[in-house]
């Protein structure tokens, strides 16, 4: 939620609860007009939630943006089924690589890093994703 916040307005909020929004943006890119619907859910709740919910979010979806915590080894360990279930659902139907970048949050935080940057790398080269690492907060 912090990531998606700050992309949005450019502000860092640092404390969300566990809620589900869905938000509108139109941003200007090369002279074309972009409109973006963001389905922000966090991983607590996907992970309450059984599948037909995750289902109707990724058959909703054209790309997808997977975030952790560089800071929680949980975080990061989940990535790899939710993305094989991603591209089950969304290659399956089609020949079509749906595009899924994996992004490293709390980059800041590097004195309570769990995860290397080099970990995220390779697991985003073996899954066939983009990477990221940054910082909502800077």
């Amino acid at each position: 939620a912090a990531l998606t916040v700050r992309f949005l307005t450019r502000r860092f909020i640092g404390e969300y609860g566990d809620m589900e929004f869905i938000y509108s943006h139109n941003l200007t890119m090369d002279g074309r007009e972009i409109l973006f619907h963001i389905w922000d859910v966090p991983n607590s709740q996907e992970q309450a939630e059984k599948g037909s919910s995750e289902e109707k979010r990724i058959q909703w979806a054209d790309s997808f943006v997977l975030v952790y915590s560089i800071c929680d080894r949980d975080s990061f360990n989940i990535l790899p089924l939710k993305i094989q279930f991603i591209k089950a659902a969304k290659e399956g139907q089609s020949q079509e690589k749906v595009p899924i970048v994996i992004v490293g949050n709390k980059r800041d935080l590097h004195h309570q890093r769990v995860v290397s940057s080099e970990e995220g790398r390779l697991l985003a080269l073996s899954l066939d994703c983009g990477f990221y690492e940054v910082s909502a907060a800077e």
